[in-house]
């Protein structure tokens, strides 16, 4: 005879309850027609789960009922890789009666009177081992499985949240393939994955039929995530509008801008968004950038934007929204300052040779080698305008003589075209270089009666 009892099932299964006294039963059948037998039950741990009979005696053909506890009380399952498991050992029994001790003896000493009839293993399931599993990593699929086998469907839609907060694909899949239900949660998941940056998780939730609408873009906006809002607009083409607005009126360009992600700026203006729409208080994108310190948002939405003068409901353009903003980044504050506003007005206090104001600007911490949208900086302008006096207090406070615009030319080449030559010889004699005629035939005539010579 290969053994002398069977147990009912190969696994134990006991849903396990925070904090809480947790247990589950099983059975043992004696296969002997005549015969009693002595049956002894011992755990892989004994210090995490008992058994209330270790040890009793089983009548010919019948079958008695064991429970097995969880010993202590505990916020999180007590898992083990192997899982532990309970030992069933067997030993026939002719006078049908024993007292615990006979039995305790009987077992004590092995040898081919005691069966080894089976190996039952113990599993910890229920939604409260798969919330445990979620939150850990790495993760182990198999018991993941194993713990939802017991769930109900409301059980396995409430899990569907923190799977996808830890961004965990696998038990977002498993989740689903069991039957929880993405469309019927009260809390939408989709902008929740987005959020997380789980790409394979929004294409899982999607492929389940969970809502898509404006708001995932703007959380994909949120989170710098380009890779997102391509497959929502692909996947939703004519459908979701990457101008769609939230209840406040912002697109995702107003979300990239504020958070300062001018990737997602240059991809929303790419597919056609507009960023010079205006929210509910009357911000551009550009207010955004300015409120927040982010300057590349900000140069990247004058680039592609003409809402550097545009007010909003308290008539506050996005200069003063930077000019009053407490950003903890100085520079940055200084930077979009000078970018929106107070560069053009050292421009202009030097294209009418307004000593103050130059000094004025440049002592609020405008760049002295600030561009404007030809590439000009002040000195070029100076040295264009023939002001002599701007000109000599932009040199005083660091202007570099030999920057170029975008066309090449340096405020040497702006004295030499508009024939200023005393700004010019100035020039020279803070280091310009001479302008070469041969690259720049129209300059030579200011400097054709004079003794320096040109290269």
């Amino acid at each position: 005879m290969d053994r002398l009892v069977k147990a009912d099932t190969k696994e134990v299964e006991m849903i396990f309850l925070k904090g809480q006294k947790c247990s589950s039963s099983f059975k043992l059948t004696n296969l002997m027609h005549t015969m009693s037998v002595a049956v002894s039950l011992t755990t892989t741990n004994s210090s995490l789960f008992s058994i209330n009979k270790p040890f009793s005696t089983i009548p010919p053909l019948s079958t008695a009922s064991y429970k097995l506890q969880l010993s202590q009380p505990s916020d999180q399952p007590p898992l083990s890789d192997p899982p532990d498991a309970i030992t069933v050992r067997a030993t026939m029994l002719p006078t049908g009666k024993a007292t615990a001790a006979d039995l305790r003896r009987f077992f004590s000493k092995p040898g081919p009177h005691v069966f080894r009839d089976a190996v039952l293993t113990v599993s910890l399931v229920g939604p409260h081992v798969a919330e445990f599993l979620i939150s850990q990593t790495p993760q182990s699929r198999n018991l993941f499985a194993k713990s939802i086998s017991a769930c109900t469907k409301p059980q396995l839609m409430r899990l569907l949240k923190p799977a996808v907060e830890c961004g965990s694909t696998d038990a977002v899949a498993d989740l689903l393939n069991a039957g929880a239900d993405a469309t019927a949660t009260t809390e939408s998941l989709m902008p929740l994955a987005i959020r997380v940056g789980n790409l394979h998780a929004v294409k899982l939730l999607e492929a389940s039929g969970c809502k898509i609408d404006g708001s995932s873009l703007h959380e994909a906006a949120a989170m710098d995530r380009i890779d997102a809002m391509e497959f929502l607009l692909a996947r939703y083409d004519g459908e979701l509008d990457v101008d769609a607005v939230d209840s406040e009126g912002r697109t995702a360009i107003h979300v990239a801008a504020r958070e300062g992600h001018a990737r997602v700026i240059q991809f929303c203006v790419a597919m056609g968004g507009n960023p010079n729409r205006v929210d509910s208080k009357g911000w551009t994108p550009l207010h955004y950038a300015a409120w927040k310190g982010h300057v590349k948002a900000a140069e990247c939405l004058l680039e592609c934007s003409n809402v550097k003068c545009a007010r909003d409901r308290e008539g506050r353009t996005a200069f003063s929204v930077a000019a009053e903003s407490e950003h903890e980044q100085s520079h940055a504050r200084t930077r979009l300052v000078d970018l929106l506003g107070w560069g053009d007005a050292l421009l202009r206090a030097v294209r009418v040779d307004d000593v103050h104001g130059v000094k004025k600007c440049l002592g609020e911490g405008v760049s002295v080698n600030g561009r404007d949208q030809n590439g000009w900086t002040p000195l070029h302008w100076a040295a264009f305008k023939g002001r002599i006096k701007s000109l000599k207090v932009l040199l005083e406070h660091g202007a570099e003589v030999e920057t170029v615009d975008d066309a090449g030319y340096t405020p040497l080449h702006c004295a030499a075209q508009a024939g200023h030559l005393q700004v010019a010889l100035y020039l020279i004699a803070h280091g310009a270089s001479q302008p070469n005629l041969k690259s720049f035939p129209h300059l030579a005539h200011p400097f054709q009666n004079h003794s320096f010579t040109l290269i």
